[in-house]
């Protein structure tokens, strides 16, 4: 049995079958993890809802931010001009069951046995696994409730910067949505800095990649993650993995081989729309 962390494919569907086939993929043994970001801009986002969520336990993924605008479009938040590839979702025979599977995946996915998590963004520098897993829980529960309309008019937003045990209410779930699906940069006390999307060295002074500030809690995990398809060539310290390489931009579609030493493979991806306004 292979088990492989894949990179965000936004509706990349064609794509992603690609580099399953070169990955010899056998959906009867072999196992996928998901950074999320599975829909919109690409062409085929709900081919991809669709097959992810086909292949049943053989699959986990976690959720991105361009997945939570979906299910705030189908609980009634309103459709951006780069947002079309979402509409065949909304407007799919099987919307609810696709919806009703997205609203139960996790922000959080920690396998010991194989000794790493999955996230599809960042983690603040005060989380340890165990204060992660809670605060992802607590979002989870929301998402799987039935004030998710209520929830998804609160979520949007910059605010609060830093965490503090002592955030309540929609402030702390909404810190917690951004760090797990928006994280970049932060600085080393754990404020976030949410607009900077360009590389490293591109962030204002006194901000860093999340993952290189001194002594974060997560430090001892090793971390897969996606999100951030500028990080190109970068070179993460130990226990880093990014896996989005901008398969829709026109980079490469990216596979982690995780039950075995690791093991990146990358597909060439011809680009589905340019890289303004990212």
């Amino acid at each position: 049995m292979a088990v492989y962390a894949i990179g965000d494919i936004q509706g990349c569907f064609d794509e992603l079958q690609a580099l399953l086939a070169r990955l010899e993929f056998d959906p009867a043994i072999d196992r996928l993890w998901f950074a999320g970001d599975l829909v919109n801009r690409g062409p085929k986002s709900l081919d991809t809802l669709r097959f992810v969520r086909g292949l049943g336990t053989g699959a986990i993924t976690v959720l991105g931010n361009h997945d939570l605008h979906l299910l705030a479009a189908a609980h009634g938040s309103p459709l951006n001009r780069n947002d079309g590839a979402l509409r065949a979702i909304l407007d799919a025979h099987d919307r609810e069951q696709l919806i009703e599977w997205l609203r139960h995946q996790p922000l959080l996915h920690h396998d010991a046995t194989l000794g790493f998590t999955l996230i599809h963004a960042g983690l603040p520098p005060q989380w340890d696994l165990s204060l992660a897993q809670a605060c992802a829980g607590e979002v989870e529960t929301v998402l799987r409730g039935n004030r998710l309309a209520e929830f998804f008019e609160h979520m949007y937003g910059n605010k609060p910067r830093k965490w503090s045990a002592e955030l309540g209410g929609w402030d702390r779930l909404r810190f917690i949505v951004n760090c797990f699906t928006r994280l970049r940069f932060c600085s080393e006390d754990g404020r976030l800095d949410l607009k900077s999307k360009g590389p490293p060295g591109s962030q204002p002074t006194g901000y860093r990649p999340w993952f290189e500030i001194p002594d974060r809690a997560s430090r001892d995990l090793n971390i897969i993650f996606g999100h951030w398809s500028t990080l190109g060539q970068y070179a993460p310290g130990p226990g880093i993995y990014p896996i989005d390489s901008g398969c829709l931009w026109g980079g490469q579609l990216t596979a982690l081989r995780i039950d075995t030493a690791p093991q990146r493979i990358d597909l060439p991806c011809t680009g589905r729309q340019t890289p303004h306004g990212y």
